[in-house]
């Protein structure tokens, strides 16, 4: 369909032509997660394996992705695909919070039910030493009755994650300036703005890596640290990555700005990027109340 459409026109609904992309796309992880379960099991060529994998996945991705920024260019994305982009970001959004959802209840479930059960009097007959105290923080304690987890210090809320926190707000209020300056026609303010908001990602990236070094080093809390360790960087790394990714949509979104992609009428890239960080912020909030002060 694409063929038969001239330059400039829009299609009442844009169908792409048969694509090489997904299957691409699928060997590039197969390579990575069969390299990467080769090389947890002691087998050193996954690590390469892995690596190819990332490449092939990475140069797809490119690929794909410029060919569906020059169909948009080219003017053949109508209202009708605009709908299909909201609809399709809004799903992918609560794929997301349902993933996060998961995370959040196995914290719950953790704290205020398995730890009490492990706790009670009938299992005093088994680990009569067993203390249900969160967070275990010393021999033990949760998850270690016979003692095989090493004591280590928990993470409180200062002061990284509230540095964090107060990155994160921060760029929300400067994306959503930037979201309005794009409206008003304003790009200069707008691609300011933007650079910005990715200055404040990398940033709080940079605090996670000195917060996990500092962990590892200085406090021993790791990623075998019992339950409350497991939790910890499960929930914080997996959120870390959605931030990494998240900067990247606005990195390349503020690149696509710097070309003269997007009007104030048409800019849906950018406000799924925006969806997208907003998101990881309401998140990171979450994590900062019930992992850093509960």
């Amino acid at each position: 369909m694409s063929a038969a459409t001239q330059h400039g026109a829009q299609p009442y609904y844009f169908i792409p032509a048969p694509s090489r992309f997904p299957v691409l796309v699928a060997t590039g992880l197969l390579l990575l997660f069969f390299g990467a379960g080769q090389w947890i099991n002691g087998h050193g060529w996954g690590a390469y394996m892995s690596l190819a994998g990332i490449l092939v996945w990475a140069f797809v991705i490119q690929q794909w992705f410029r060919l569906a920024i020059s169909e948009s260019e080219s003017g053949l994305y109508s209202k009708h695909v605009d709908v299909s982009f909201r609809w399709s970001m809004s799903w992918f959004i609560f794929s997301e919070v349902m993933f996060f959802g998961a995370f959040f209840s196995a914290l719950y479930w953790t704290r205020l039910h398995a730890l009490p059960n492990l706790g009670n009097l009938e299992n005093a007959v088994l680990w009569p030493d067993f203390k249900a105290v969160w967070p275990s923080s010393g021999v033990g304690f949760t998850g270690s009755p016979a003692g095989i987890v090493e004591p280590f210090q928990t993470m409180g809320p200062w002061p990284i994650p509230t540095i964090n926190t107060l990155l994160l707000l921060s760029s929300g209020v400067t994306l959503t300036i930037a979201h309005h300056a794009l409206i008003a026609g304003k790009r200069a303010q707008c691609i300011g703005f933007m650079w910005l908001t990715v200055l404040l990602g990398i940033t709080f990236l940079g605090f996670q890596a000195f917060e996990y070094h500092h962990a590892y080093t200085e406090l021993n809390l790791k990623l075998s640290s019992g339950a409350y360790g497991s939790t910890f960087f499960m929930l914080t790394g997996f959120h870390g990555f959605h931030v990494f990714v998240g900067m990247l949509m606005l990195l390349f979104i503020t690149i696509r700005l710097m070309k003269g992609h997007f009007t104030p009428q048409r800019h849906f890239g950018f406000e799924g990027a925006a969806w997208y960080w907003h998101f990881v912020d309401v998140v990171w909030l979450g994590l900062y109340i019930v992992v850093y002060w509960l």
